[in-house]
């Protein structure tokens, strides 16, 4: 197997989490991944913002993972949260999202949270993809501008769990040659 599949198979969604600190060092070479994944148009139509201090995760937490939200409060014990905002693209990128009636911010966003993801297994980091989570009070605590908007939310820390291999689909289910 090779190191990228290594990495890529070792790969789990993590939910409980450590208490050690992330070194800066390991939170920066993830966003350097980000920075530098493919975007259409090379619009890069997203920011992440780390959410380190104590504090301000604390206060982000709580907004983000209460009430109907509370199924990821998992989230909570890990070290770091990192936001994914959207912003606005370039416009021959927002021109190619009305003539395919695809939104490339969004393929564009997986592909560098991916990167990010990727990047922190490496490391020895362990995420998870957060898509429900109360998006306006976690933008209103960042002070994100109307014109974004807080698509995704990471978990980021130490894994203090390993969970089993999903199953997946088979290569004969996900891919072809030459025909569907």
């Amino acid at each position: 197997m090779t190191h990228f599949l290594k990495i890529v198979s070792d790969r789990r969604s993590i939910r409980k989490y450590s208490n050690k600190p992330v070194e800066m060092e390991k939170i920066r070479k993830c966003l350097e991944s980000a920075r530098l994944a493919p975007s259409a148009c090379n619009s890069q139509p997203y920011k992440f913002i780390v959410i380190n201090d104590p504090e301000i995760k604390n206060r982000v937490s709580k907004a983000a993972f209460s009430g109907a939200y509370s199924i990821c409060g998992f989230a909570q014990s890990a070290p770091v949260l990192i936001a994914v905002v959207s912003q606005k693209q370039k416009m021959t990128a927002w021109l190619g999202n009305q003539i395919q009636n695809i939104n490339f911010r969004y393929i564009d966003m997986g592909i560098a949270i991916e990167h990010f993801v990727l990047q922190a297994t490496e490391l020895g980091l362990g995420t998870c993809w957060i898509g429900w989570f109360n998006q306006k009070e976690v933008a209103n605590i960042l002070g994100i501008p109307d014109n974004c908007r807080v698509e995704i939310m990471l978990s980021l820390g130490y894994p203090q769990e390993n969970p089993p291999v999903r199953t997946k689909k088979t290569f004969e289910q996900i891919a072809s040659f030459n025909h569907y």
